[in-house]
């Protein structure tokens, strides 16, 4: 056993277990924020859109299925540490190569376990989210550990995207393969191969899979890429991309989309669309302890039907702001009444604030990237007939009604 430490900065300090990077030495700093998710650990490790925070997961077990290759949203996990209830001490997969504890160990993020994860979730419920020091160095006191985490810079006006954003172009060549969701005769693929940019804050790897998977060449540029190296690809659209830390904080990408978005079809999603709603001349804000899961309700408001969705992030748009710029709330938040998705009334410009390649999560807004594709395709808008279209064929397709055709 490897006692270990979580300490926050309201002195709240958990005991427990340690796995994963473990010993005297091993002592990391983050933003303590939870997820709601039941499965899907090893994606949100993986999901860039953590950096500098430390994760804890509410689901009970953790652990129980390993490790695969296939199953990885970047290079490598990207959270600061690690807190579930309980690591499943078997493992057991068909397509896991590793444990949980030692794949963690590898790239030196420390976990806990056997500690209250309840009571540290309404914590942060209660109070919101707050900076904490995950340690296994039994020689620091509690005292100690507890002023380190005062000490931790907030995550308001960080800019993290740069951290995790590649150094130079590349272009992405892999699709859905045997996980896409639906048969791609039923899915809006282009009617001629589209070529996509995509500013990337620290993407998914799955967003990238769905734009392959409905004919699309994407090549993925740095945070800080020039509109001119952005027209010299000449682009059927634009895409930004989700990624860590506060919005306001990334100004080169903004100062881009400011010349750019719209001149090009656009896309965002999370941090993206938090930057299209800045670059437009919209506020963002923090929210208390953020939407992180993949349970979240959303209503679509030119459709009127309800979306679970997955959801990373702790910033959101001011809707007064937002309409006073041209922008139109398409979805909302149903837990807060946040918005979750916006439209440019003039430009062709839209973006979610939540998840739709999902991963981990369910797919009812994979349709967004089908909007995508109409967008790139007609250069207008977005129109609610088209959003419309497309998530009712959505619907039929995840229920069987539209195979074959």
């Amino acid at each position: 056993m490897h006692p270990s430490r979580l300490a926050l900065a309201d002195g709240s300090v958990f005991a427990g277990v340690g796995f994963g990077a473990v010993g005297t030495g091993v002592m990391n700093l983050g933003e303590v924020v939870f997820n709601t998710s039941m499965s899907g650990y090893q994606e949100a490790l993986t999901d860039p859109s953590y950096t500098g925070q430390i994760l804890a997961l509410t689901a009970t077990q953790v652990g129980n299925y390993g490790i695969t290759t296939d199953d990885i949203e970047s290079a490598r996990p990207t959270v600061s540490g690690f807190v579930v209830r309980e690591l499943s001490r078997v493992w057991s997969n068909q397509r896991s190569v590793e444990d949980l504890s030692g794949w963690l160990a590898k790239s030196g993020v420390p976990g806990i376990h056997e500690i209250d994860t309840r009571a540290l979730v309404r914590k942060l419920r209660n109070s919101g989210s707050m900076n904490g020091v995950l340690c296994g160095d039994a020689t620091r006191s509690d005292d100690e550990l507890v002023a380190l985490a005062k000490s931790i810079a907030s995550m308001a006006g960080q800019d993290l995207a740069s951290a995790v954003s590649p150094r130079q172009a590349l272009r992405w060549e892999e699709s859905l393969g045997d996980w896409a969701p639906r048969t791609e005769s039923c899915m809006r693929v282009a009617r001629k191969t589209l070529t996509v940019v995509a500013i990337d804050c620290g993407a998914k790897r799955n967003i990238y899979r769905n734009l392959i998977q409905r004919n699309c060449v994407v090549h993925a540029l740095p945070h800080d890429a020039t509109p001119d190296a952005i027209r010299a690809l000449k682009p059927d659209g634009l895409f930004i991309s989700n990624g860590p830390g506060d919005p306001s904080a990334v100004e080169s990408t903004v100062q881009t989309l400011r010349v750019i978005a719209g001149e090009i079809p656009t896309f965002g999603i999370c941090l993206g669309h938090q930057l299209l709603a800045l670059a437009l001349g919209a506020k963002t804000y923090k929210l208390k302890f953020g939407h992180r899961g993949s349970n979240q309700p959303v209503r679509n408001l030119l459709s009127d039907r309800i979306e679970i969705t997955s959801q990373n992030h702790g910033f959101c748009v001011d809707e007064e702001s937002l309409r006073n710029v041209g922008g139109e709330p398409t979805h909302i938040h149903l837990n807060d009444h946040t918005i979750a998705g916006f439209r440019h009334t003039a430009k062709p410009i839209f973006s979610v604030q939540y998840h739709p390649e999902a991963s981990p999560g369910p797919h009812d807004s994979d349709y967004l990237f089908d909007c995508f594709i109409e967008l790139m395709e007609t250069r207008v808008p977005l129109s609610e007939e088209t959003m419309r279209t497309a998530q009712s064929r959505s619907a039929l397709l995840d229920r069987g009604e539209l195979a074959g055709r």
